[in-house]
């Protein structure tokens, strides 16, 4: 195990002592490299690592922290937030946001620097003896940060994408004779190119186990699984400003890609599923980071930096006690929460059903909105309180790829391709052994898979089932809906569902608590005695009657349905509300116009339902 506070503090901040890169008007082209001549920084393994460091300082931006990495992935099926402000996030989450949106700039800009930083280590490496040096570590050590290079610069094109669509495409350090000033590019292209790219370079990059910073650095198994990734997102569905979900006529082309480089990763480097699912978690609580493992790779972020903990996971409400205050802006709707089966030991690692008060002890979520919180993360699980006046900077790492996820993308292409074989049957069940306890497998797994592989279709809903069991919390929900075509389904099937439960609630025809018996343990953990089935009263007077889904109706309101259900998805499941039309959710954003205005080749996202 890597224990990776002080290693990640050097990580970020070596980098800056080489590179001095600052932002500027133009939106692609950044100023010129600092004093250090390139051909020097890239003759040598030591000088070319810190160049290819300055990628990963990006991800130290808000835009990044907590924007991209979490704030910004709502509405969707698994999580959702809301609220009636006009700030730039509320605009974004109701799919309404202006070209002046703070939020989306922060993105275009951390995103083209990100490329920008890429391509001069890309260039830079690949015009250096170093890479083909007689010398087999040093051209190796050279080749493997050639490939963290390729894996980020498609990183941040899949992300471009997926909130812009057609997007400028630049593979060129900036030189005096490079035109930067560029048109946009179709999305497919591009990622046909990045996957390219990466596809070229694997075989050349090494192991986490291999590199000095573990699974806090871009490794061969990332690169590997972000292959199939993006294979699949080029697979998939995209929107066209037409307003039309279309996906190219060779996408099973794409899905082949998959397949083949995630069963690559498990037949190369395979490791057992850890058997502790709230473990893998607490690890990047406790600054833990272990190779060989469930997590592929984690933005490291050193202590004072990183929002995890503070605006995802359990609420901390600040007070005298150590450890400062954390919200969570992204809510779990209870559809989701009664999904889980449950015996299922996900479910309350990745639903959060309390918060913590300014005296430090154990309440139940406010039912108000029913504010679910995202339980992988806290700042209570820090073994080192950060102090009671913090709240920001808590140093948990995010995650950006697990193996849990390389193996149900490897069910999903194969059964794309070849139907619920054998092969995609077991890589289901991997997933779903961890999920429960052993006793259960005979059920919960064997006979589950049997069931829900008797057709192409069935297996791949319950494929759709299983990454969000899998994955809540992670905020990558929204791109696999945008991907399958199913991100109007689902949002729609969700709300049908929190009515229904509201309406049930009140009229007490349901079998789902209206209202919950809690109390603390000794320990001072909150216990609710029945958080999945009514009952008339609790076994002694030593528990708390509290109001649990009778809080989703409101006899105020015409509707009577609480004011979070209808308003956290009103654009996506009344899209005719910003000119879209029904069964379409319009989530590509609008270009910043800084950008626009500083180009004369770049030109706005017409169509797409926009009036500009």
């Amino acid at each position: 195990m890597i224990k990776h506070m002080n290693m990640k503090l050097k990580y970020f901040l070596y980098t800056l002592v080489v590179f001095a890169f600052t932002s500027c008007d133009d939106y692609l082209e950044p100023e010129s490299l600092s004093t250090f001549d390139s051909s020097y920084i890239f003759s040598n393994a030591e000088d070319a690592r810190k160049a290819v460091n300055a990628m990963y300082v990006h991800f130290s931006h808000d835009g990044f922290r907590s924007r991209l990495s979490n704030n910004m992935t709502g509405n969707t099926d698994i999580e959702h937030a809301g609220g009636s402000s006009d700030g730039a996030r509320y605009q974004i989450w109701r799919l309404d946001a202006q070209e002046n949106n703070g939020d989306l700039k922060y993105v275009w800009d951390i995103g083209y620097q990100a490329i920008r930083d890429a391509n001069i280590a890309i260039e830079g490496i690949m015009a250096s003896d170093a890479l083909n040096s007689d010398d087999a570590a040093l051209s190796r050590k050279m080749s493997h940060l050639l490939g963290e290079a390729y894996t980020m610069r498609a990183y941040w094109y899949s992300m471009l994408i997926y909130y812009f669509g057609d997007v400028p495409f630049s593979q060129e350090a900036p030189k005096v004779d490079v035109e930067f000033d560029l048109p946009k590019e179709d999305r497919n292209v591009i990622l046909t190119n990045v996957i390219q790219d990466m596809i070229d370079i694997e075989e050349k990059m090494m192991w986490a186990d291999e590199v000095q910073f573990g699974i806090e650095q871009i490794n061969r198994e990332y690169t590997l699984g972000m292959i199939a990734r993006l294979a699949l997102q080029r697979g998939g569905y995209y929107l066209t400003p037409q307003l039309s979900m279309e996906r190219q006529s060779d996408y099973l082309d794409y899905y082949q890609i998959a397949k083949e480089y995630t069963k690559k990763l498990m037949d190369l480097k395979d490791r057992e599923l850890p058997t502790d699912f709230r473990q893998i978690f607490l690890n990047q609580c406790k600054f833990i980071s272990p190779v060989n493992s469930d997590i592929l790779f984690e933005v490291p972020f050193a202590i004072g930096e990183g929002d995890v903990g503070w605006n995802i996971g359990i609420r901390v409400d600040a007070g005298t006690h150590p450890y400062g205050s954390g919200s969570n802006y992204m809510a779990m709707p209870p559809t989701y929460f009664y999904s889980f089966d449950t015996l299922d030991q996900r479910l309350d690692v990745t639903c959060g059903l309390y918060t913590i008060d300014k005296d430090f002890v154990q309440q139940l979520v406010s039912t108000g909105n029913m504010n679910i919180s995202q339980g992988k993360w806290s700042r209570e699980f820090l073994d080192t309180p950060p102090g009671p006046s913090t709240n920001k900077g808590t140093g948990i790492n995010w995650p950006m790829l697990r193996y849990s996820d390389v193996i149900l993308m490897y069910a999903e292409a194969e059964n794309e391709l070849n139907g619920p074989t054998a092969s995609a049957q077991d890589a289901l069940k991997r997933v779903r052994q961890r999920a429960f306890d052993e006793s259960a497998w005979s059920e919960k797994v064997d006979q589950y898979v049997a069931n829900v592989s008797g057709s192409k279709e069935d297996f791949f809903e319950a494929i759709v089932d299983e990454r969000a069991w899998e994955f809540g919390g992670e905020m990558i929900r929204k791109y696999e809906l945008i991907r399958w075509n199913l991100y109007y389904d689902k949002v729609e099937e969700t709300v049908g569902g929190c009515k229904k439960m509201a309406v049930e609630a009140f009229e007490g025809t349901s079998d789902l608590p209206d209202y919950v018996y809690t109390k603390l343990a000794e320990n001072g953990d909150l216990i609710i005695y029945n958080k999945f089935e009514k009952v008339l009263a609790a076994p002694d007077d030593t528990w708390e009657r509290e109001s649990w889904l009778i809080n989703m109706y409101d006899e105020t309101r015409a509707d009577g349905y609480a004011e979070w259900i209808t308003r956290d998805w009103d654009n996506y499941v009344t899209p005719s509300n910003i000119g879209v039309p029904d069964g379409v959710i319009r989530y590509i954003f609008p270009i910043p116009r800084i950008a626009i205005d500083s180009s004369e080749e770049l030109e706005p996202n017409n169509g797409y339902g926009f009036n500009f």
